[in-house]
């Protein structure tokens, strides 16, 4: 009686420990069924928040398939194969986040390159314009001073035919008072000639009457 009550003690303990083994087993099983949900959980919201992303989700389109089919084998490997998956999975959700940053840079950077390249073509522009309106302004000042030159060179012509003029009237009135005082000469000449003549004449007449008083 008392080998049967002890086989049937040792037989419950045994069952209860077995079953205490099944339920802790069951519920490991369920924990790590709830983290490996809660792990691909995160991966698919981290690819959605990226591919939502107004500023980054149009770039590294092939990089975020990558990472969204690496997330799909997560949610169907194994338990042995699970760290590696979840690993593979990690890294594609990350390469894909750091390509769209890195595209997106680039973008900004080639917007930036066109925009100085822009900018120094209108420089360009500006700087010809400017030399233009530059050579523009030379030319005019060259024209000015040539159109003063040849005023300056009318005025002098004129000046020095004014000068020649005037030497050459000069001339002739020195001329023409030669003339005039050699007339004048002439004349006073002349004068005294019919001076003489006449007091040569009353001298004669006064003679000629005292002769005949006598």
């Amino acid at each position: 009686m008392k080998n049967a009550m002890s086989k049937k003690f040792r037989w419950s303990s045994m069952l209860s420990i077995i079953a205490v083994s099944l339920l802790t087993l069951f519920a490991s099983a369920a924990v790590q069924a709830r983290k490996d949900d809660m792990d691909v959980d995160r991966l698919t919201n981290n690819l959605n928040q990226l591919a939502a992303d107004p500023n980054l989700g149009i770039y590294a389109q092939a990089d975020q398939a990558l990472a969204r089919d690496a997330i799909n084998q997560l949610t169907q490997a194994s338990s042995h194969d699970r760290p590696h998956a979840l690993y593979i999975a990690q890294r594609r959700v990350d390469q894909a986040k750091a390509a769209a940053q890195l595209q997106a840079s680039q973008r900004q950077v080639n917007q930036l390159d066109q925009e100085n390249a822009q900018l120094q073509l209108e420089r360009s522009r500006i700087d010809a314009t400017a030399a233009q309106q530059q050579l523009d302004i030379q030319r005019m000042q060259y024209q000015i001073a040539q159109q003063e030159t040849m005023r300056l060179q009318a005025q002098g012509q004129a000046a020095a035919d004014q000068a020649a003029q005037a030497k050459a009237e000069a001339d002739q009135a020195r001329r023409l008072a030669a003339a005039q005082s050699k007339v004048a000469a002439a004349a006073r000449h002349q004068a005294d000639l019919a001076a003489k003549a006449a007091k040569a004449l009353r001298s004669q007449m006064q003679d000629q009457s005292s002769g005949g008083g006598k």
